[in-house]
């Protein structure tokens, strides 16, 4: 849910998972590990900030 959330927003934005990560100071696999864990609440923040959404848009079930 969260990766796919993430996945949706960084497609619009014409970006890729990969810059995202390199934006938010993240290691190269991190975002796609959101698959089948959770994020750090700092991790998801900054990625937040670098999609310009809210962590609670990137937690939503009902998004997309």
């Amino acid at each position: 849910m969260i990766y796919e959330n993430i996945k949706r927003v960084s497609t619009k934005m014409g970006k890729s998972i990969r810059s995202i990560e390199i934006e938010a100071g993240l290691g190269n696999g991190v975002i796609a590990g959101w698959k089948s864990s959770s994020p750090m609440v700092d991790n998801l923040k900054s990625v937040a900030k670098v999609l310009g959404v809210t962590i609670e848009s990137l937690l939503d079930e009902n998004e997309g």
